[in-house]
């Protein structure tokens, strides 16, 4: 979910490199990879408040393993009733926030 961004992708880069130096192994790697998910997971649907209101065109949509993908253009996004973004394209990638067997 959201370890391509900026802090996941610094927790891989370090997992890697304590793989390659032998203090750790993949599996531990991949447990710590698991709890970072389900950590960000809680966080974002605890303690984030935020409302965003966004319109554009929907220019193509999918949906795979309940992962949504979605490419918008022309959209404009509204953040709390006070910011405006106008942006060109944006892709969209969403996930349901059930866990698995729910």
């Amino acid at each position: 979910m959201s370890r391509n961004g900026t802090l996941g992708a610094a927790l891989i880069d370090s997992l890697n490199e304590l793989i390659q130096a032998g203090h750790i192994t993949p599996q531990l790697a991949m447990q710590v990879l698991g709890q970072y998910d389900k950590s960000i997971s809680e966080a974002l649907s605890s303690k984030v408040k935020a409302k965003v209101t966004m319109k554009g065109h929907l220019k193509t949509y999918n949906n795979c393993d309940d992962i949504w993908t979605l490419n918008v253009t022309n959209s404009s996004f509204k953040y709390d009733h006070e910011t405006f973004t106008i942006t060109d394209k944006v892709k969209i990638v969403a996930c349901s926030n059930r866990r698995a067997g729910e």
